[in-house]
């Protein structure tokens, strides 16, 4: 590509709301100004591949319509990082703008994920062949959860102890039915995981034009109670899922006070257990 040519795909990103890469690795934390018990950190590490770091996450806290929102995220790109980029500037927003969001939560997260699929694939001029997987966790009032999901990151929660998953691993195997009535199939080769024609190891992601007819982006939606038996929440790509199971995670971090410290000893976990995936992880405190 002529200096020219990158110039102007550099333009046409910028205008498309694109994000600057994630850098190899990236910490923070913060809390909430109505609840104060209510804390969260995140953490980021590069993998072993040889691409840019593709994963991408939110994690804040913001008012709106005299309500306290805790809006966390996490986007797994794969063949290339736009999709998740751009999903980090856009999924959540466009779920709060929806008319519906305070009346139908559940119709108003499924339509957003939808509409945003639809944006996603009329740039594919731009974006490529690319895709991702999400988790998403809007916080109300620090009271209400709601969590959904497409792809294989997962939001796991820790009440009592206990680990609960609050999202589904949409693998292909489980949705084998579905996608061969889409008119794909699922491959199923020794020493390898089950993938969507042979390509892509997950039923339902963002972007991917070239499977999209095999794929579905509807996410599944989960909405819950947080009370005094809530302990915490993890949201983290498939980097951790890979090499440890649900209750694993939740033990590992449980006595651990600081949310930030919390998610890195996770992540530390993992690579510890040879995980060589791009690894992003939340955690928020409740208690």
């Amino acid at each position: 590509m002529t200096g020219t040519g990158r110039e102007i795909l550099h333009k046409i990103k910028a205008k498309a709301g694109f994000g600057t890469l994630t850098p190899n690795t990236c910490t923070g934390k913060g809390k909430s100004k109505m609840s104060k018990h209510v804390t969260h950190g995140f953490h980021l590490v590069k993998g072993k591949s040889s691409h840019p770091m593709e994963d991408y996450l939110v994690s804040e806290f913001k008012h709106e319509n005299d309500r306290e929102l805790g809006l966390f995220a996490i986007f797994d790109g794969h063949l290339g990082h736009d999709v998740a980029s751009y999903l980090q500037n856009h999924l959540l927003q466009n779920i709060l703008n929806q008319h519906d969001f305070w009346t139908d939560i559940e119709s108003a997260v499924k339509r957003s994920y939808l509409e945003t699929d639809e944006k996603i694939l009329e740039q594919a001029l731009v974006l490529g062949r690319g895709g991702s997987t999400a988790v998403t966790a809007i916080l109300i009032d620090g009271q209400k959860l709601v969590v959904a999901n497409i792809g294989d990151s997962r939001a796991v929660i820790c009440e009592n102890g206990k680990a609960k998953q609050l999202s589904v691993d949409h693998e292909p195997s489980r949705e084998k039915k579905s996608i061969e009535k889409r008119g794909g199939f699922v491959s199923n080769i020794p020493g390898d995981v089950p993938r969507v024609d042979g390509q892509l190891a997950v039923a339902r992601a963002f972007g991917d034009k070239s499977l999209k007819m095999h794929l579905s982006s509807e996410p599944d939606v989960f909405i819950v109670d947080v009370d005094h038996h809530t302990e915490f929440l993890i949201l983290a790509s498939d980097g951790i899922w890979k090499v440890m199971s649900n209750q694993e995670a939740v033990d590992s971090i449980r006595q651990i006070k600081d949310a930030e410290a919390a998610a890195k000893h996770l992540i530390q976990e993992a690579v510890s257990k040879k995980s060589k995936d791009d690894i992003s992880c939340i955690v928020v405190r409740f208690q």
